[in-house]
């Protein structure tokens, strides 16, 4: 501010100015900033796109194919921000994209086979009967298919069977010696350190609970696991039975008593068809294209077909909303690899809303999670049904508990017969960890409270007995509320849904028998259902969550846990990311009532 005339006022003239000319110049810069970091985020999309362009292989005469069944197919593809093509830095195809990327090939004139690298497997038992059935259905064109593996487990071998060829390594190996299912326990740990599980639970199979308040299976988690275990092992013996030509009591047999143990074991048992180098391989594909020995053969993955092709990407204006559904179901909005209620509430009341959408496909990957969030999504498909807008489920992996209820509500539910559903049962847990604080920690809480209640579930102090009994009538009313949808949409008594309810989990093959799907079938089934349902003769998918574009990878995605995640697993590998991730699902069991699959399933 000018105060006045003189030599003070020269001075403050002259400091003025200055500081005028420095903001000046200080804007200016700021600006030429901004200009030309806007410049040069342009440039570089140009140019990642031109090298993109110049590096898209193509799909030459006598294209092979390559599927690698260690590959995790998400149910939606995985975009790389810079994929650009390439062995390893292509963009990862969704499951759905592969089957339709396969049933693509089949009619190419420049594919001429598929080669199968079946060592590990990726993915679940319902994926990898989805990835078998498209083989087939590739293989059905006359067109070669060979798979290949050094050890092979039995995951990747069922799903080898659909080959013309198997083929394992000289001195490598076949898995083959049934299944098994651990369950962790943490009961003894938590005694240990003095921390006390306060559980609520519904539903006498409910055993996400188990690893907390027992060291062991209970009889009644013993008997179910039991069950859908055997009903998975029988249906690896059933595939590979008509694949090879092998009755079952000879397969079973060949696991009891360990008789493949190299790969001269599987050729003499007939599970394979020879032993061969890598070299040999190649060589064999060769004489199939008819080519010379040193010509290179065109090896394409999966992934990288995609880039080589017409996108298959979803219309805008797709007239069947396909949504995605995998994960944790979670309160709130989705993070990276979880079911947000507030984000599909809103996605599928959007599909709802949008009179260009006839129908609603919803593809469900979850064991589950919050009841409440469960609820909200439940609520949307109720009102898309009243709306006369045709929902047709389609399940993954696991559709159990929070991903049973959401799915519950549809005019048909699609299933595989490997799937793991039902678990129709909820519980809470609340820790109490005053013994551990103070004898572990030396810390003590104290402190005032304006009610009874109003610090319940304090991880500080043990419940009392009447907020125990409020609890228990808190998780005993959503359970109940839970058998209601179940009733309502499968059009079944409550009473007969209790008998098959309880927390029981049943792999698709009983829940068809039991009335807890309506067909088998994969996602591309569900979608032809969807179209019928709403009588269109021609349709457009559009899928939902929409994927990220180039800039939202660049500037930061709209998930903010995906850097984080990220971060995470560099720092500390997989295996510890997954020890982080499951206590953070212990975490949020504590914060609602859960409509959850038991806590971790590992099944070998």
């Amino acid at each position: 501010m000018l105060t006045g005339r003189g030599p003070d006022y020269r001075s403050e003239l002259k400091s003025f100015f200055t500081m005028r000319s420095f903001f000046k110049v200080f804007f200016a810069c700021l600006l030429a900033l901004i200009i030309f970091t806007l410049i040069g985020v342009f440039l570089l999309a140009g140019t990642v796109g031109k090298i993109a362009r110049n590096q898209v292989p193509k799909v030459n005469k006598g294209t092979v194919l390559v599927l690698d069944l260690s590959q995790h197919f998400a149910e939606q593809k995985q975009d790389k921000m810079f994929g650009l093509g390439g062995e390893g830095n292509e963009d990862v195809p969704g499951l759905y994209e592969v089957v339709r990327l396969l049933h693509r090939a089949r009619t190419d004139k420049d594919v001429s086979g598929l080669y199968i690298k079946a060592n590990g497997s990726g993915n679940g038992f319902a994926a990898g009967e989805e990835l078998r059935t498209a083989i087939r259905d590739f293989k059905a064109s006359g067109k070669f298919v060979i798979a290949f593996g050094d050890r092979m487990s039995q995951k990747a071998y069922s799903v080898a069977t659909a080959a013309d060829k198997i083929y394992l390594s000289p001195h490598g190996s076949l898995e083959w010696s049934g299944y098994s299912v651990d369950y962790l326990f943490l009961k003894g740990t938590l005694d240990m350190l003095q921390i006390k599980p306060q559980i609520f639970y519904a539903g006498k199979f409910k055993s996400a609970t188990e690893p907390f308040r027992s060291d062991r299976m209970t009889d009644a988690n013993r008997l179910q696991t039991t069950i859908w275990l055997n009903d998975l092992y029988n249906d690896l013996l059933a595939t590979v039975s008509a694949a090879r030509s092998i009755d079952t009591a000879t397969l079973r047999k060949l696991a009891t008593t360990g008789a493949i143990r190299y790969s001269e074991d599987a050729v003499a048992a007939k599970l394979v068809d020879g032993v061969k180098y890598d070299d040999e391989i190649k060589d064999e594909i060769k004489t199939k294209l008819d080519i010379d020995k040193l010509e290179k053969i065109n090896f394409l993955s999966i992934g990288t077909y995609r880039a080589a092709t017409s996108s298959l990407a979803s219309s805008s204006r797709g007239n069947i909303a396909l949504i995605y559904a995998e994960g944790d179901i979670v309160d709130g909005k989705s993070g990276e690899g979880n079911i947000g209620g507030e984000t599909y509430r809103n996605l599928i009341r959007k599909a709802r809303l949008d009179q260009n959408i006839k129908a609603i496909v919803l593809r469900v990957n979850s064991g589950g999670g919050s009841a409440m969030a469960s609820e909200d999504i439940w609520r949307e498909l109720s009102l898309a049904r009243k709306d006369k807008k045709p929902v047709v489920v389609s399940f993954g992996d696991v559709a159990a508990s929070g991903g049973y209820y959401i799915s519950c509500v549809a005019d048909s539910i699609f299933a595989l017969p490997t799937t793991i559903t039902g678990s129709i049962g909820v519980f809470s847990v609340y820790p109490d960890m005053e013994q551990f604080f103070r004898n572990k920690l030396g810390i003590t809480f104290d402190g005032v409270k304006t009610g009874p209640f109003a610090n319940t579930g304090s991880i500080s102090r043990p419940m009392t007995e009447e907020e125990k009994q409020r609890t228990q009538h808190d998780v005993e009313r959503i359970y109940a509320m839970f058998k209601s949808r179940v009733a309502e949409g499968r059009k079944k008594d409550t009473a007969a849904i209790e008998e098959i309810a309880q927390g029981r989990v049943w792999t698709g093959y009983r829940a068809k028998e039991i009335g807890l799907i309506d067909r088998f079938g994969g996602l591309q089934q569900a979608i032809e259902c969807a179209a019928r349902m709403a009588k269109l003769d021609d349709y457009t998918v559009r899928e939902l969550p929409e994927t990220y574009g180039f800039f939202e990878k660049l500037f930061g995605r709209k998930d903010p846990t995906a850097a984080y995640t990220s971060v995470m697993r560099e720092q500390l590998g997989d295996d510890y990311l997954r020890v982080y991730e499951q206590l953070q699902k212990v975490r949020r069991m504590s914060e609602s009532v859960q409509a959850r699959m038991p806590f971790e399933m590992v099944i070998r």
